[in-house]
């Protein structure tokens, strides 16, 4: 009886072990409700960037006029003339210059960035708005760094030579500054050539009442194949003209000539 009540005991006291075994937390699974075991979220959104090029509000012509030097400006105005397409690889872009104006005044728009099939819709008469820096070259004030777009529907200008010969030697002359221009009665005293591997511009020394000016054929305006080149390099001294053009600035008047007439 003793040997069973002692085997009944280890009995007993064995299942107890196994229950205290399985008891034990693993602590491969165990989880502290007091730890925070998520790791934390981090933001890789990068943050937005404003590339939009600054661009300036449409102005009047007196409004160009009064910016300063570097400012961002745009206009509106028309196409009376451009020069030729070409493409600057250095830059990696075409460039064209255009001469504009409108009823309000005119603008010089220098290597303007634009590809060959747009530039060929530059016509005279063609609305176009233009955007890009104010700046002055030896008194010459003119738009650079500059893009434009042509306005769809918009109505046409094209302006009409103005004589401004009665303002040579005179500040009222600046004021006319890039405008289509006329002078009359104007003599030749002298004829020269840049210097250029390419077809050069043709130089023309003019006087008139005792001053001498100096204005010239542009090889990308009026190039060689036009009649306007061949008249103007086959004058002589002492020839007197009447002549139409864009009123250039370069340390005083400058004139790209456009329309050349030799007096009978």
């Amino acid at each position: 009886m003793k040997k069973l009540i002692a085997l009944l005991l280890v009995l007993t006291m064995a299942v107890a072990l196994v229950a205290c075994g399985e008891d034990k937390a693993d602590p491969t699974k165990a989880t502290d409700p007091s730890v925070e075991t998520t790791e934390p979220s981090v933001d890789t959104t990068e943050p937005s960037v404003d590339t939009t090029e600054p661009t300036a509000e449409v102005m009047t012509y007196a409004d160009f006029m009064a910016a300063e030097t570097d400012a961002l400006v745009c206009v509106e105005s028309y196409v009376q003339a451009h020069q030729a397409w070409w493409f600057d690889d250095e830059a990696g872009h075409g460039k064209v210059t255009i001469y504009l104006q409108d009823a309000e005044g005119a603008y010089f728009a220098y290597e303007v960035n634009c590809t060959e099939e747009v530039a060929a819709q530059l016509v005279a008469g063609t609305k176009v708005r233009v955007s890009g820096e104010k700046a002055v070259w030896s008194g010459e004030v003119e738009i650079m760094n500059a893009t434009f777009e042509v306005i769809e529907g918009a109505d046409s200008y094209v302006a009409e030579a103005k004589d401004v010969t009665a303002l040579l030697g005179t500040e009222e002359l600046e004021a006319e500054m890039n405008k289509l221009v006329s002078f009359k009665g104007m003599t030749v005293s002298g004829i020269s050539f840049k210097d250029s591997q390419w077809d050069p511009d043709i130089y023309v020394a003019l006087t008139k009442d005792g001053a001498e000016y100096s204005f010239c054929v542009e090889n990308y305006l009026s190039g060689p194949d036009t009649e306007l080149y061949e008249t103007v390099k086959g004058l002589t001294e002492g020839a007197v003209i009447d002549l139409e053009g864009f009123l250039y600035w370069y340390e005083g008047p400058n004139t790209h000539i456009t329309a050349v007439t030799v007096a009978e």
